[in-house]
């Protein structure tokens, strides 16, 4: 290794380990997905065992919840947990209202549809959902649209992977709705919760490790306030 080689493999490791940080920081990392999985779990669990709607459906959203009690009292970021619970609050309001078990994941199912639709959109519009959701966790915010564009690229690369691998698992899941019965539909979605998820990471990781660095641009407004304060200060002769 010579020593023009070195510096280069530093910045890819540095580039690396700042792409790992920002994917655990923007997709809650463990934690997240435990807060993901466990209040479906635990609903089709109690279904299975008893085919108790109301119980399954309490459980569900008490154990989401919960896991928004231990954030706050933990001082911790708290989104990932209350979007777990708002999703689990509009299943079990969609299920007690058609009283059909099945319709506690439907809302989770339309919302995974739509989100998979939006990805393959907006990147067919130039501008990449996955870019717009983690261009603030790299304070690049839109450089990357016009500024960087084989960032672009890598974001529209990633784009285009969590779309269809979000429409794939929509397909497996539609047709169960219809064909199979709750319990059938619930270890399917529980399933299906976490390995496409850890497979669009990863692929968001491969595509963004091998991109150009983000451009900071907060640190080019403080650097640009910062020459403007000193243009503005008085000479000391």
């Amino acid at each position: 290794m010579t020593s023009l080689d070195k510096p280069t493999e530093d910045t890819e490791q540095d580039s690396r380990a700042v792409t790992e940080a920002a994917l655990f920081e923007a997709f809650g990392g463990m934690r997240g997905m435990i807060e993901t999985v466990l209040p479906g779990l635990l609903f089709v669990t109690i279904y299975t065992i008893n085919k108790d709607l109301h119980l399954s459906a309490i459980a569900a959203l008490g154990v989401s919840l919960l896991l928004v009690v231990v954030r706050l009292a933990m001082r911790d970021t708290v989104k990932h947990a209350f979007s777990g619970v708002f999703g689990v609050a509009f299943g079990v309001v969609f299920a007690m209202m058609t009283g059909n078990a099945k319709d506690f994941y439907l809302p989770g199912m339309i919302y995974t549809l739509g989100l998979g639709l939006a990805y393959i959109i907006t990147t067919l519009c130039g501008v990449p959902l996955i870019g717009l959701i983690l261009g603030p966790v790299f304070k690049e915010n839109l450089s990357w649209r016009k500024r960087n564009p084989g960032r672009k690229k890598a974001y529209a690369k990633a784009s285009w992977a969590w779309g269809l691998i979000l429409l794939a698992k929509c397909a497996i899941l539609f047709p169960l709705y219809w064909w199979a019965d709750t319990t059938q539909l619930g270890w399917v979605l529980v399933a299906l919760k976490i390995p496409p998820f850890l497979l669009a990471v990863w692929l968001t990781w491969v595509f963004l490790a091998k991109a150009p660095a983000p451009i900071d641009v907060f640190a080019e407004m403080e650097a640009a306030e910062k020459a403007e304060r000193e243009a503005a200060a008085p000479s000391v002769d």
